[in-house]
């Protein structure tokens, strides 16, 4: 079965069966282990777009319905949180780059009441653990994490989607203008779906479907893709 990757709002409830695995089925093996069961620390990183949150969501989400307690804590935890959780726990920080100094801090112990109380930590970034700037304490218990790239996804994944989101909206949609876009614009896929989103407003306001000829015209008035 396909797992559809998206990572913006109006995609789709965060699940992983709305995921498409391409080259990240052991992140993704990796994070159903840690939801189910428990796990040492994982930390996965990839650039805005990439699906980290959708894919924290996702965990957190398979972890509650099979009765393991979790917690997203943003932007980091505080020592009192890590001390007020149940165990066994889930415990979830998204955008380490950005935590301050104190959360930093709060963070660093965070793997230490995880490790003593047999809690899950799933950390996400936007680097690899060398390369984020964080105190080195942090920094280094990050990087001995388990650590997984997500992977981008190739044009075929990128196609399909595109398809998929269109099919749950029902939305028809022209072949031609995914080929399009994947030939002449951004192929990062917040790009694409920012496309898509646009398509799907001028297709509602002018009751046109979406076709080359509506995508050519949106060009010509500005849109950039």
């Amino acid at each position: 079965m396909k797992q559809l990757l998206l990572d913006i709002d109006c995609s789709a409830p965060a699940g992983f069966e709305h995921f498409v695995a391409g080259d990240n089925a052991a992140l993704l093996a990796a994070l159903h282990e840690a939801a189910l069961a428990g796990s040492d620390p994982l930390y996965l990183w990839g650039p805005h777009g990439s699906g980290k949150s959708h894919l924290l969501a996702a965990t957190a989400a398979l972890a509650r319905e099979a009765g393991r307690p979790s917690r997203r804590l943003p932007p980091a935890p505080s020592s009192g949180d890590a001390d007020a959780l149940p165990t066994p726990a889930l415990l979830i920080v998204d955008d380490v780059d950005d935590l301050t100094a104190a959360q930093q801090i709060a963070l660093f112990n965070a793997f230490n009441a995880c490790r003593e109380r047999r809690s899950t930590l799933i950390v996400a970034g936007s680097a690899p653990p060398r390369d984020l700037v964080l105190r080195e304490d942090l920094r280094t218990r990050i990087g001995q994490a388990l650590v997984f790239e997500i992977r981008p996804p190739d044009d075929d994944v990128r196609r399909g989607i595109i398809e998929s989101l269109a099919q749950r909206r029902r939305i028809r949609l022209d072949g031609e203008v995914v080929g399009f876009v994947l030939r002449h614009g951004n192929r990062d896929m917040a790009s694409l779906l920012s496309v898509f989103e646009a398509l799907d407003r001028a297709s509602l306001e002018n009751k046109r479907p979406i076709t080359l000829p509506l995508l050519r015209s949106l060009v010509q008035s500005g849109l950039d893709i």
